[in-house]
């Protein structure tokens, strides 16, 4: 018997990806953070590897939506640079 693996959706583009394949976000001590390793304790969404997804989600205010949370533009904008550190880090290291 197969063992299933688990799936995910991005909140930017709306499109399944297996949970390995995908970035964590969460709300964790009223703080966000990016959970490369998906074990953080605390409401959780997930972002395609793709700073459009990211900004797209931002812009539709679904990520922090999906968290219950609200982010002021500077803090969206020093999460976006950790996002696009995350994801250029993942490329580089496979």
């Amino acid at each position: 018997m197969t063992k299933s693996v688990p799936v995910r959706r991005c909140v930017g583009c709306m499109t399944s990806f297996p949970q390995k394949d995908i970035v964590r976000f969460v709300v964790s001590d009223g703080e966000l953070k990016i959970d490369a390793l998906g074990r953080m304790n605390g409401r959780g969404a997930y972002l395609c590897r793709s700073l459009e997804c990211f900004d797209s989600a931002m812009k539709k205010k679904r990520l922090t939506y999906a968290l219950g949370i609200s982010l002021s533009p500077e803090e969206i904008n020093g999460l976006r640079e950790e996002y696009a550190k995350e994801i250029t880090d993942a490329e580089v290291n496979g």
